[in-house]
């Protein structure tokens, strides 16, 4: 016979009880773990905890709300912790994060993530996981909203920063501002070196949760957990809407990167990610959500999208949903480049909402052109 859910469980004590039969179900005060609130949980790093949620585009106005793109404006002075409560500086949780721009997909909507996290912040202390940031490994954190809430799906983003994904891009981005010269072969070299590695800790990270939610009593068909892939930030040679020569991509677009270490990173790098990653979903028997493609034509520098001006208001149709890298450091923190804003982030949290009412099978996200993050939409694969 299958394990029984204790989800199933506690509905069959409920209609014994309604039958008089009381004697059957367990006191109150003793309530079986994932019995409270329902709930699904973000874990992971920066591009699932909601980086760089507090811009509404790019704008290069440095002062006052930066032609409203400024979420942390005051109207005298800018509060990071607006968007990213006391995470400010740390974690960056934003109010827009994916899971809380998902909608009333659950009663509650936790997010565990934090951004720089790697896998090894993943992994129970018990088992070799490192505190980060000051809070204690997310698979710890787990165990307490698991024994609190009724976990219905677990959405995981990681493995990026075991690859250095930040350290790709401010290499690439220094070789075309400095140096003259392509990132894309001596990186492609870093991530051969790494991604098998990383990718066996993505794995022993699915296996952490599972142990976790076992230990807190859940059986594996109570919940789901949702491994999912990184989306690009800048667009392919032939849509960047600033010529290659001269200082338009740096000191106008934010993005300081040669055509062929674009086309590399768009068509290469982050499919080869997606790809592994898809393996690695599909060798531990959880759904995988492909995020590729969920920002094309939105990208930094991309021709179809347009920086937001004292003429052009901020807008989820026709703004960038990506951070530019602020070569100058003139707004907010270096640390938010490169990661979906407010608009993506909302997009991102629509996809989650898509493949949450999907049981099973893969799924890949991508938007319409034209629309916000109501035009997301799910494919098979």
């Amino acid at each position: 016979m299958p394990p029984f859910p204790h989800r199933a469980l506690r509905a069959l004590l409920a209609l014994c009880t309604a039958a008089g039969l009381a004697s059957l179900t367990a006191p109150a005060a003793h309530a079986s773990p994932g019995s409270g609130p329902t709930a699904v949980v973000a874990m992971g790093d920066s591009y699932i905890s909601g980086e760089a949620g507090r811009w509404l585009g790019n704008s290069l106005t440095n002062s006052g709300s930066r032609n409203g793109t400024d979420r942390a404006w005051t109207g005298s002075a800018y509060d990071p912790s607006k968007v990213y409560g006391a995470t400010a500086g740390g974690c960056h949780r934003s109010d827009v994060s994916e899971v809380r721009s998902a909608g009333p997909i659950a009663s509650s909507l936790i997010n565990l993530a934090c951004s720089g996290a790697t896998t090894a912040n993943v992994f129970r202390a018990s088992q070799g996981g490192q505190a980060f940031k000051g809070e204690a490994p997310q698979a710890d954190q787990l165990a307490a909203v698991a024994a609190a809430n009724d976990v219905e799906l677990i959405a995981l983003s990681i493995g990026g920063n075991d690859l250095g994904f930040g350290d790709i891009i401010s290499t690439c981005a220094t070789d075309y501002i400095v140096w003259y010269s392509y990132c894309h072969d001596d990186q492609q070299a870093a991530v051969d070196a790494k991604i098998d590695g990383a990718m066996a800790a993505v794995g022993r990270s699915v296996d952490e949760i599972r142990a976790v939610m076992s230990a807190a009593g859940y059986a594996a068909g109570d919940y789901r957990i949702v491994l999912q892939s990184y989306p690009s930030p800048i667009p392919r040679a032939a849509e960047n809407r600033y010529a290659e020569s001269g200082w338009a991509r740096t000191n106008t677009g934010g993005c300081p990167f040669w055509n062929a270490d674009s086309d590399w990173a768009r068509d290469s790098l982050v499919p080869q990610i997606a790809d592994r990653l898809k393996g690695v979903a599909t060798a531990k028997g959880v759904q995988f959500l492909d995020l590729r493609d969920a920002l094309q034509g939105r990208e930094v520098c991309a021709k179809a999208s347009k920086q937001v001006t004292s003429t052009v208001p901020p807008s989820a149709t026709t703004s960038e949903w990506a951070r530019w890298i602020d070569s100058q450091s003139t707004q907010g923190l270096v640390q938010e480049s490169m990661h979906p804003n407010a608009y993506g982030q909302q997009a991102l949290g629509r996809c989650l909402a898509l493949i949450n009412a999907v049981p099973t099978g893969n799924r890949s996200c991508r938007n319409t052109a034209g629309t916000g993050a109501s035009g997301m939409y799910l494919t098979t694969g």
